[in-house]
C-alpha cells in the first residue's frame, strides 16, 4: 500500500510510503490419530444398540406383565411362592396381580369332588372272598395344607381309601357288610376324614357302590334263603292249625250248649255246597251225629 509524503524514485513528487502487510498466519489442520476415532465409533455403535434394548424391553414389559394378572373364580384359591417362599393367606377370589419372574403358584379348586374307588377282592373277617368298590367324596378344606403337605392330594385319598376300605371289610362279616352297610360306610368316612386332616382334605361321604358274590356263595345264600322261608311258612301254617283248632274247639262248646244252633249251622252248610253246584250231597243228621249216613243224588 502506497501513502502519501513518500518519495520512491527520489524526485521532487510527493513522497509515497509503501506499507507491505503481511499474510495472516495460517492454522495447520492436525489429523487425530486412527485409534482415537475407532474408539469413539465403538462407544457409540455401543450406546446406540445398549438404547435400543431398553427401549425394547420398556416396550415389551407391559405386554410381559399381563401375563402375569390373573382372575380366579369363587371356587378357586391361588397357593403364591415368591422367590420359593410360601406367602400366606392363600390369593383369590377375583383379579390377582404377581411379579414376573418372581412369583409362582398353584391353583386348587374347592370345589368336593367325587373318586370311584377300583374294585378290588376283598376277605371277609368269616372268611368270604367279595368283590367291592365304593365312592367317595371330599373337598380341600386348607389349600396351603393341600399345596404344601403332600404332592398329588388326590391320588393319595384315592390311594388310602383302597387301603382303609380292605381293612374294614376285613373286619366285618358277611351278614354284617349286607345288614349294616350305613355303619360301615360312617366308618370309612371317619377313618379317612381322621388320616386326611394334616393334609388338608374333607371327607364328605363314603359310599360301598357294589358288592359282588362268588356263583357258588349266590347259590348256596339263595337255598339258605328259600329253607328259612320254608321253615317260616310251616310255622305260620302250624301256629294257624292251632289257633283254628282252639276256635273250633271254642264253636264246639258253644253250639253244644244250644241243638238249634247245630241245625242252623247244618242248613248253612248245605246252601254253601248247593252253591257250588255239587252233584252229591251228603247229609248228616245232626239229631245223632254218630248214626246213620244218608245219600242224596241229583243237581
Amino acid at each position: 500500500m502506497v501513502e502519501p509524503g513518500s518519495n520512491t524514485a527520489g524526485g521532487d513528487g510527493p513522497d509515497f510510503k509503501v506499507n507491505v502487510q503481511s499474510p495472516p498466519p495460517t492454522v495447520e489442520a492436525r489429523a487425530l490419530p486412527e485409534d482415537v476415532s475407532e474408539g469413539e465409533g465403538v462407544v457409540s455403535t455401543f450406546l446406540r444398540g445398549m438404547l435400543w434394548v431398553i427401549s425394547s424391553i420398556l416396550m415389551f414389559i407391559p405386554i410381559f406383565w399381563l401375563t402375569h394378572v390373573k382372575t380366579f373364580a369363587q371356587y378357586e384359591r391361588a397357593v403364591q411362592f415368591r422367590l420359593g417362599k410360601l406367602k400366606r393367606p392363600a390369593r383369590g377370589p377375583g383379579l390377582v396381580a404377581f411379579l414376573p419372574c418372581i412369583d409362582e403358584w398353584q391353583t386348587v379348586d374347592l370345589r368336593t369332588v367325587s373318586e370311584d374307588v377300583a374294585p378290588q377282592e376283598l376277605i371277609t373277617k368269616d372268611n368270604v372272598t367279595l368283590n367291592v368298590n365304593a365312592v367317595i367324596f371330599f373337598r380341600v378344606r386348607d389349600p396351603v395344607r393341600a399345596v404344601c403337605a403332600i404332592d398329588n392330594w388326590r391320588l393319595a385319598t384315592s390311594g388310602l381309601a383302597q387301603t382303609t376300605l380292605r381293612s374294614v371289610i376285613g373286619s366285618v362279616t358277611l351278614q354284617e357288610l349286607l345288614q349294616h352297610r350305613d355303619d360301615i360306610n360312617d366308618t370309612l368316612c371317619r377313618i379317612l376324614d381322621e388320616a386326611t386332616d394334616p393334609w388338608g382334605i374333607r371327607v364328605v361321604l363314603v359310599e360301598i357302590k357294589d358288592i359282588v358274590l362268588p356263583a357258588g356263595l349266590q347259590r348256596a345264600l339263595s337255598a339258605e334263603a328259600e329253607a328259612s322261608r320254608e321253615a317260616k311258612a310251616k310255622i305260620v301254617a302250624a301256629d294257624g292249625e292251632l289257633q283254628a283248632s282252639r276256635k273250633l274247639l271254642e264253636a264246639s262248646s258253644v253250639l253244644m250248649e244250644s241243638p238249634s244252633s247245630i241245625k242252623l249251622r247244618y242248613l248253612q252248610t248245605l246252601t254253601q255246597i248247593a252253591a257250588e253246584r255239587n252233584r252229591t250231597i251228603l247229609c248228616l243228621d245232626t239229631a245223632d251225629l254218630g248214626g246213620n249216613m244218608t245219600f242224596a243224588e241229583g243237581n
